[in-house]
Formats: C-alpha cells, sequence, structure tokens
C-alpha cells in the first residue's frame, strides 16, 4: 500500500508546494464537532487554512462560527458563506474603515471584532454610528499571554462599560486567548487554564450582577479547547490548528487523534557533500519562526536540519546517497499556518492524486475592502 500521503501524479505538482487531503480535514472536523457536544459551541480559527473551500466543509459539518485575524480572511469567510464572523484582531488605523466597508458589502453576516481600551472603542462606535451601523464588539483580555488584551480587573471592567454604552457598538462578550498554555499532560493543563480563565468568570459574574449584558466568551487555543468545553458550557471555542494538524502539536497539548490533513512536496536539488540534502524548501517555503527543525520529513526522520536560508533546506544523514537529486520528499511542518501563508496555492489530494490548485485566497492582506 502506497504510503496516505504519496501522489501519483508527482510530475504536475511543482515543489516546493502545499498538498490538503479533504478526507482528512473532514474526519477532522467531525471530531472538533463530537468533543465540542454541539457545533454552535466552536468557533474555528480561519488563519490556520486561508481557504473558502475549507469554510464549506465546516459548513457541511454543522461549524456556522468562525474566527480571524486579517480583514482579508473575514471577507474570504463571508464570501464562502459564512454568517457569523469574528474579526479577534483589534481594527485601527484604516482597518477601522475596512471593517465598516466589509460590514456594509456583506449585510447578511453578522461581524463582530474585539477592543482592549476606550479610545479604540469610542473611535470604532463613531465610526459606525457615522453610517448607522452597530457592531458587535468583545472586550479583549489578556489571561497571561500578554500579546494583546487588558487583565481581567477593575480597568477591564471600566472599557467594557464603555463598550455598552457606546451607541455604534453592541458589547457581545469577552474574547481570552491562552496560546500561552502548553503541556502534554491534561491535568496539568486544565489546571493551568483554569488558573487563567478564573478572573474572566469572576468579571463576567461581576459585570452580569450590575446588569450588563456579558453574552459570550470566546476563548481558548487548540491544546486547551477540548479540555475547557468539557468543562464549561458557557464557552465557545477558537481552536485553528485541529482542522489540519502539523508536526509541532503533539508537543504542546495532550494525546489527540487529530489527522495531518497538510502536507509539504518537496525535492532533493542538490547532493553537495557525501552527507549532505539540500531541499527546495526554504524560509519562503515553511513556517520559520521557531528553532530547526521546521518540518518532520516521511522517511528521512533522522536526518539532521542543519541550515536553512531563503530558498534552501539543508540535511545532514548518512543515507545521503539513498536520495540523488530530483527525489521528491514529502513533510509536516511544525507550525502549518503560517505554512500555508506562503503558498499562493494549495493542491488537493484525493484518491492519492493531486487535483487542480485552489488559490489560497486570504493569504492576501487585501481583497475588495
Amino acid at each position: 500500500m502506497p504510503a496516505w500521503y504519496a501522489i501519483t501524479n508527482e510530475n504536475v505538482v511543482p515543489s516546493p508546494g502545499l498538498l490538503i487531503y479533504p478526507d482528512r480535514i473532514r474526519r477532522n472536523l467531525q471530531r472538533m464537532v463530537q468533543w465540542s457536544g454541539d457545533a454552535s459551541r466552536i468557533r474555528p480559527h480561519v488563519k490556520t487554512h486561508k481557504l473558502p473551500q475549507i469554510i464549506q466543509m465546516k459548513l457541511e459539518a454543522g461549524i456556522t462560527k468562525f474566527k480571524t485575524s486579517t480583514i482579508a480572511e473575514s471577507e474570504m469567510t463571508a464570501s464562502a458563506g459564512g454568517k457569523d464572523v469574528l474579526l479577534a484582531y483589534q481594527p485601527v488605523g484604516p482597518n477601522i474603515q475596512r471593517l465598516i466597508k466589509l460590514q456594509q458589502a456583506f449585510p447578511e453576516t453578522c461581524f463582530s471584532t474585539i477592543v482592549d481600551n476606550e479610545p479604540i472603542a469610542q473611535e470604532l462606535s463613531g465610526a459606525a454610528e457615522a453610517v448607522g451601523l452597530v457592531i458587535r464588539t468583545y472586550l479583549d483580555l489578556n489571561v497571561g499571554m500578554d500579546r494583546t488584551g487588558i487583565p481581567p480587573g477593575p480597568e477591564a471592567a471600566t472599557v467594557y462599560r464603555s463598550i455598552c454604552q457606546l451607541p455604534g457598538l453592541h458589547a457581545s462578550g469577552f474574547h481570552a486567548y491562552d496560546g500561552h498554555l502548553h503541556d502534554t499532560d491534561a491535568d496539568r493543563l486544565l489546571q493551568q487554564a483554569e488558573q487563567a480563565f478564573a478572573p474572566v468568570w469572576q468579571l463576567r459574574d461581576q459585570l452580569r450582577g450590575e446588569d450588563f449584558s456579558v453574552p459570550q466568551i470566546v476563548g481558548c487555543g487548540t491544546p486547551t479547547s477540548q479540555l475547557m468545553l468539557a468543562r464549561h458550557e458557557d464557552i465557545e471555542v477558537s481552536a485553528g490548528t485541529s482542522v489540519l494538524w502539523d508536526a509541532g502539536q503533539p508537543s504542546l497539548g495532550p494525546e489527540s487523534d487529530m489527522e495531518q490533513a497538510a502536507v509539504l512536496i518537496c525535492r532533493v536539488i542538490s547532493r553537495p557533500t557525501g552527507d549532505r540534502l539540500c531541499i527546495d524548501l526554504g524560509h519562503k517555503a515553511v513556517a520559520s519562526e521557531f528553532p530547526l527543525p521546521r518540518v518532520k520529513f516521511f522517511g528521512l526522520e533522522e536526518a539532521q536540519q542543519v541550515m536553512h536560508s531563503e530558498e534552501h533546506l539543508v540535511l545532514q544523514t548518512p543515507r545521503a546517497a539513498d536520495f540523488p537529486p530530483g527525489t521528491v520528499l514529502y513533510g509536516v511542518p511544525y507550525h502549518i499556518c503560517p505554512t500555508v501563508a506562503l503558498h499562493s496555492h494549495a493542491w488537493p489530494v484525493s484518491d492519492g492524486r493531486a487535483g487542480a490548485p485552489w488559490p489560497v485566497v486570504a493569504r492576501n492582506r487585501s481583497l475588495t475592502v
């Protein structure tokens, strides 16, 4: 039996290339719906794949809510049929007007966004009010990652009260991303998540006690999503990597039955020494924000990745002679989300053959808005 990732028409796919396996994606989506108990409790992050075809797969699986990081991702999702889209990236500068235009262009889609301070909330409200719109708005809470958001506490309560009172905004609840929480032990990871979210629940209860509406809490990255869904009925999770999976996730969270559904196809382009191979998989084809290794090659698991540059990846292996220039290799990136963004097209694989490539639509920063 050929390996699940291998394609029989390798000669039609230029390298480096990105292969996508729809059957595996559909099974991953089914698992996500199963462990959520209700598809309305999951809001998978679109940044992982950026593809309208996968939005369609999500809709077919009963998933109707989506999370995005860019205006382009939001537009692509709406164009593909998504009716509930959270732009989980505080709009500033021209992006405030772009969000307004997006909402005007897709009136049947319910867009929302996040803010973490009063000045931006006021600016957003003013822009919406000027054209007769109301924007659903979540307060972005910092639960320990220290990247965006405001820590749950008195200042956060003040900002949320402002959101509730500004005429161009509709307070939709909290957004709390816990991307800093990683542990392969489920009990330890759950304990960390509970500690991170304890002040979130406290802030919610306080504001509800003051008769402010806090209808929804959107939180959690892929490692904690399943654990928090099982523990809390009042949270909506935004796991995104679980749709495609990658080689890095097993070291970040508990054991999972998710299937790898995106693979890089590349080729040996040179054998510069007796124990080295040069692969056409540089920084511009695989996510490079982490230290080496950045891809897990099938059949070359023992090879050491010793050099990485814009267009080249050099492997050291005593088996180099077995891989002459032109040899096709397959590998799974350690971080799939930024890897997808490096490719203009993805090749869907069905029955062991790559079909017509799909444009990675939302890798662009701007579509029509």
